[in-house]
């Protein structure tokens, strides 16, 4: 048995990775890793990630300091998908948000998908750090 690198971006094999926090069961972050990745994720038990738009391995908060400290790893059942179970430390998100699904569509104005307008998205967190002050 083996996981199941079989999805491709930009020439690179990766798994879809899902961050949750491990004592709330929130869904913090949705990132790829590669082989390498998930190795090193393994061994430092701290998350690692294949960041798709710079074609390179990253520590989560090797920039800010909001390291994920990774409590448990499941697989799934196609072996192409695992949810890292973790201890948040500051925002997941980049915009300075503990999560990256900060947002809510708000389905019942029947939003155009393809021309989303303010209307449709609605912030359903505060943003806990400036990103200017961390990236």
């Amino acid at each position: 048995m083996e996981i199941n690198f079989r999805h491709e971006i930009n020439g690179e094999k990766v798994i879809t990775a899902v961050a949750q926090d491990a004592d709330t069961g929130e869904i913090l972050m949705l990132a790829n890793m590669n082989k390498e990745a998930l190795q090193k994720t393994i061994e430092t038990g701290k998350a690692h990630y294949w960041s798709t738009s710079r074609n390179k391995q990253w520590l989560k908060g090797e920039s800010s300091g909001h390291f994920q400290e990774v409590q448990e790893i499941l697989v799934d059942c196609d072996m192409d998908a695992i949810v890292l179970k973790i201890k948040q430390n500051g925002a997941a998100c980049h915009e300075g948000y503990y999560s990256c699904f900060f947002r809510n569509l708000e389905v019942e104005n029947s939003p155009d998908i393809d021309d989303l307008k303010e209307k449709d998205l609605k912030t359903n967190q505060k943003r806990i750090v400036n990103p200017d002050d961390v990236y």
